[in-house]
């Protein structure tokens, strides 16, 4: 009995820690999530989950962006567990939808990386999600335009089009994946941006920017930020 006293009083102690550390801005990344996972799972040591939920994903970036199923696939992770990681993860991307709809969000290099990053960043088939933007670039409207398969999706270009023009917008912003690390635009991606840039043309719609993710690395196919960059995985 005594020894589960002293367990108990050695675990409150040491959340009370990861508390204060958090505080006073000193926890290491793992520790971070560790902190995170002791709300959700409040009666039990969380450090080797936080472990070897960064052993398997690598960092936060790809625990938020990992689905529930993925997630539930390492030893200790329960599904409410997991749906507690991705309304943390839906939280992040709804403040900045926010921010980007008060801001233009075309002139914040990293704000869209992350944007994109939290967005579609590894996820295990392809998604292409459309940005609408009134004429100071600020988001009118986040679109999941289609979802695909491991190396497919598909983009309807009329679709855009018209929900453009009910919205009002100016500009037009693609975002989509490869679940495949470190592969750039294929030819069929510039050949449907191309086509899609076209027709927003003819309503006096500009295609801003195609941004692609994938794995570690954004692509702006039409060189806004000049060059690519490597996403900091943690």
């Amino acid at each position: 009995m005594s020894d589960k006293k002293e367990d108990l009083s050695f675990h409150t102690g040491h959340r009370e820690r990861l508390r204060q550390n958090f505080l006073d801005d000193k926890l290491a990344k793992y520790e971070t999530l560790e902190l995170l996972l002791s709300y959700a799972i409040p009666r039990r040591d969380v450090r080797p989950l936080a472990r070897m939920l960064f052993n398997k994903f690598g960092g936060m970036y790809p625990i938020l962006c990992a689905s529930i199923d993925d997630l539930c696939r390492v030893r200790g992770m329960g599904r409410n567990t997991a749906i507690f990681i991705k309304v943390v993860h839906k939280i992040l991307l709804d403040g900045y939808d926010c921010k980007l709809k008060d801001s233009n969000m075309m002139h914040n290099r990293e704000q869209i990386i992350n944007y994109c990053q939290l967005q579609v960043g590894h996820k295990g088939i392809e998604e292409v999600h459309v940005l609408y933007l009134d004429n100071m670039g600020r988001l009118l409207e986040n679109q999941l335009h289609s979802t695909g398969t491991y190396d497919e999706s598909s983009v309807y270009q009329m679709e855009i089009v018209k929900r453009a023009i009910s919205l009002g917008a100016n500009g037009v912003v693609l975002i989509h994946n490869h679940p495949k690390p470190f592969m750039s635009f294929s030819d069929q991606d510039i050949a449907v941006t191309d086509l899609l840039k076209e027709k927003l043309e003819t309503v006096g719609i500009k295609l801003l920017e195609h941004f692609l993710i994938s794995g570690d690395m954004m692509y702006d196919m039409f060189g806004t930020f000049k060059s690519n960059k490597t996403i900091d995985r943690n």
